[in-house]
């Protein structure tokens, strides 16, 4: 069993994916330290000074139980749902441009065929001469 554990987990297609699993959440987080950081503040000031992790909707404020605790308020939070979405957006564009990259650099090498083989030259030239003889 562990036999064939060790065999699943070395094979190419697992590791690549691991590894782009990994590469894919701390770009991620990268991205996500842009937008908060970077975009929403400037898109928030020329909004008009909004801070777009403080905009919700209070469904109930905070108040004081009866063993003296505080109760936090109950809202929708979305701003943050804004941020999230703006994340999601960088993210997927990246992702577009790495796959067209990669597309890109696939049909390169397609279009370039590798010369023929001695032996595929042989085999043309026998063909060639059993179509005359025919």
């Amino acid at each position: 069993m562990f036999k064939e554990f060790k065999e699943f987990a070395m094979k190419g297609n697992l590791l690549d994916m691991a590894i782009g699993l990994v590469m894919g959440a701390a770009f991620t987080k990268m991205a996500t330290a842009f937008t908060d950081g970077m975009i929403m503040p400037l898109v928030g000031k020329l909004i008009g000074g909004v801070d777009f992790k403080d905009l919700k909707f209070v469904i109930q404020d905070a108040v004081k139980g009866a063993d003296g605790k505080e109760i936090p308020a109950v809202a929708i939070k979305y701003g943050e749902f804004i941020n999230s979405c703006v994340d999601f957006l960088i993210v997927a564009f990246v992702m577009f441009l790495v796959v067209k990259a990669i597309n890109a650099m696939r049909k390169d090498t397609a279009m370039v065929a590798p010369p023929p083989t001695p032996q595929e030259v042989l085999l043309a030239e026998i063909r060639d001469l059993l179509k005359k003889q025919r």
